[in-house]
């Protein structure tokens, strides 16, 4: 038994992930320098230290970075800005899970062409060797985010030829594996685990996204029909909601919020099969992605909801990193560009907050 990852494992017990900084660019400049310089600056990442957070997650989408096509080859000056990234995160004292977020069509080639996967899987060699040079016990790399390949043994064989050539370059680090379909729970236990012992099991955790992402346009159209409903289900205005929808979905995702009785003890039951794949594979598993979409959720509710899911993953020794810093699931509040803690939403997650 491999006792390295469990170690390393417990410098990611609360954490949080830096959206929308070298992922997931909307603006018109996109990846540029000045959005670089600009998202998150050494103030944000004190913060973050000074909040408690014992690590950050770091999205970073690939298709930026490509310098020639599919290649798999990487910008020299892109992989620059990148380092220089890591290095301030990691000198505020802060682990870094380091991890590769592209948009949906990327990941939808790697479903259907392997060629796709054979400039992924270099792509990812090239990286580790980069990253090689960073502090194992403090950098952490993560194959892919939320794969959406929906095939349990293609995606295992994709992420398992990325393990490997992660390993070859990067020999001491310690690589997070995940599910197919947006690393949800359940896909989680049917993966073939790699033939790797310096790994952890993750997955992301927003059931029930009727809640969770309740008047989300970016999501299914449905969504954009619960708007206002609270949490728990026991008590909630559910069925006055249900009363006011015409989408089906959205009825039918109302009536199965209400049949599932959300609250603490369901969250309990939902991630036990984490718990017991954790025991039964020997490898630690943790969620580093959950949160509320906080336009149309109940503020009470979406507190109440937060306490609820870390002390369901902090019962069963399952370490968390939320969704997010600073966009649409934040935990601070942005005014005029001033960016100040969530105080009453970081004492729901537990955290000492040190001012």
């Amino acid at each position: 038994m491999n006792e390295v990852p469990h170690g390393r494992a417990t410098r990611l017990r609360r954490g949080i992930n830096l959206s929308h900084w070298f992922s997931q660019v909307y603006t018109d400049d996109g990846y540029c320098a000045e959005h670089f310089d600009s998202y998150i600056q050494e103030p944000d990442i004190e913060l973050v230290r000074t909040l408690g957070f014992d690590h950050v997650r770091f999205p970073v989408a690939c298709e930026p970075m490509l310098a020639n096509g599919s290649t798999g080859q990487i910008s020299e000056v892109k992989m620059a800005r990148l380092k220089k990234a890591v290095e301030l995160l990691l000198e505020h004292e802060l682990c870094v899970i380091l991890d590769i977020h592209p948009e949906t069509p990327f990941k939808e080639r790697l479903a259907l062409d392997d060629a796709s996967v054979a400039a992924f899987t270099e792509f990812w060699r090239v990286l580790a060797t980069r990253m090689s040079d960073f502090d194992p016990e403090r950098l952490f790399l993560e194959v892919l985010n939320e794969p959406c390949i929906c095939n349990p043994s293609r995606w295992s064989w994709i992420q398992n030829q990325c393990v490997a050539a992660i390993r070859e370059a990067a020999p001491e680090h310690t690589i997070i594996v995940s599910g197919d379909e947006w690393s949800q729970l359940p896909q989680l236990l049917l993966i073939e685990m790699p033939e790797d012992d310096n790994v952890i099991a993750n997955f992301h955790m927003y059931e029930p996204s009727s809640f969770t992402h309740q008047g989300a346009k970016w999501g299914s159209p449905w969504m954009c029909e619960t708007k206002g409903l609270a949490y728990p289900s026991r008590g909630s205005n559910a069925k006055v909601l249900l009363g006011s929808v015409e989408n089906d979905e959205a009825r039918r995702q109302l009536d199965e919020y209400i049949e599932l009785d959300w609250d603490h003890a369901a969250y309990r039951r939902y991630i036990a099969p984490a718990e017991r794949f954790r025991l039964e594979n020997n490898v630690p598993v943790m969620c580093n992605e959950f949160g509320v979409y906080k336009k149309y959720a109940p503020r009470a509710s979406r507190l109440r909801w937060t306490k609820d899911v870390i002390s369901a993953f902090e019962s069963a020794d399952i370490a968390w990193t939320m969704w997010d810093y600073a966009g649409d699931f934040s935990i601070v509040k942005t005014d005029y560009g001033n960016r100040t803690p969530d105080l009453e939403l970081l004492r729901c997650m537990g955290l000492l907050l040190e001012q």
